[in-house]
């Protein structure tokens, strides 16, 4: 089931109506209604942002593409503004870009933008309208940059490009993009068939980080070892083994990074992430510490014989361990 809450705010004849959730099949006759009452209403720019719509389908474009020539019939205008990654891409390909797409020229009003983003984060009407559906929450939203947690479907619809995002990290390594390719869809398509599997993406109006995991808990068959090692070093039976990726080029990537560990972290309840390098991976333990991972050591006796290095992290405000142990050989054995 999908839900959208729709908030309208009026400031003169301009109408900004906010929207927040999926645009499906279960919501398009809600966006239809709101967006053909401000026509009735006299509306003569109909600003809808999208900042925390998560998808929309084939119905909801045709539904703004209809809303927009019977504007032009009354003098009127509707202007989309920020985009999903998804939908980016959909207008794109449908070439409706330009007749949708807001330029500079046609800015959300500031100040009704900010009060509308808070009371759609916080669940409550902000004075206009407000229509549900059916929604399992409404996307974070901070400088532009929007977290959002992707199913196992969308997920799968997204492979490829959050593959590009991380061979984009090792771009001038001779011979390795290929390689971390590979090892990447592995690490992705072996988590996803994990219980209680998690996907979270950051993005503006293109991908820009995402990070992916799932619990360990006692009575994890192949991850006892593991979970019984982190258990003797931390106290933790249960954590979230956790991989991250996050755009390099990106000004704000170490933020990003935290935000989208934190959250993970938050989605699946539990106090501490785990994450497993190879010792070898100075470059990697260092991009781990700076997101303020500790650096546990080596771990040996693990199942298979390896001795990755253990990078632990704890929810913040939540949880507190010793400090880092640079090198250290953790014992994983009984």
């Amino acid at each position: 089931m999908q839900r959208l809450d729709i908030h309208r705010r009026d400031r003169g004849e301009r109408a900004l109506v906010t929207l927040a959730g999926e645009i499906g099949p279960g919501t398009v006759p809600l966006l239809r209604a709101a967006l053909e009452r401000c026509l009735l209403d006299g509306v003569t720019v109909i600003d809808v942002d999208l900042t925390t719509v998560g998808s929309c389908d084939a119905k909801g474009l045709n539904v703004f593409l209809t809303t927009s020539r019977r504007a032009d019939r009354v003098h009127a205008s509707l202007w989309l503004h920020h985009p999903c990654v998804q939908i980016s891409r959909l207008l794109a390909v449908t070439g409706s870009a330009s007749r949708l797409l807001a330029d500079p020229a046609h800015p959300v009003p500031p100040a009704p933008l900010c009060e509308l983003l808070d009371a759609a984060v916080a669940g409550a009407p902000a004075g206009g309208t407000r229509t549900t559906g059916d929604h399992a929450g409404v996307p974070p939203v901070k400088d532009g940059i929007r977290l959002r947690r992707l199913s196992r479907q969308q997920a799968e619809g997204m492979t490829e490009e959050i593959a590009d995002l991380v061979v984009s990290s090792v771009v001038g390594s001779s011979g390795k993009v290929g390689q971390e390719r590979g090892e990447f869809l592995w690490r992705l398509a072996v988590s996803a068939r994990r219980p209680g599997f998690a996907l979270l993406i950051a993005e503006t109006t293109v991908l820009v980080g995402c990070s992916f995991g799932f619990p360990v808990g006692p009575g994890a068959r192949s991850e006892r070892g593991l979970q019984e090692s982190v258990q003797r070093l931390t106290g933790c039976a249960r954590f979230l083994l956790l991989t991250q990726v996050v755009a390099p080029q990106h000004p704000q990537h170490r933020d990003i990074a935290r935000r989208l560990q934190q959250r993970l972290l938050a989605d699946r309840h539990v106090a501490l992430g785990v994450a497993l390098l190879r010792p070898a991976d100075d470059a990697g333990q260092a991009a781990y510490e700076s997101w303020d991972w500790r650096n546990q050591g080596d771990m040996v006796g693990l199942p298979g014989g390896g001795t990755p290095c253990l990078l632990t992290l704890s929810r913040e405000s939540e949880l507190r361990l010793p400090g880092p142990r640079r090198r250290r050989r953790t014992q994983g054995g009984p």
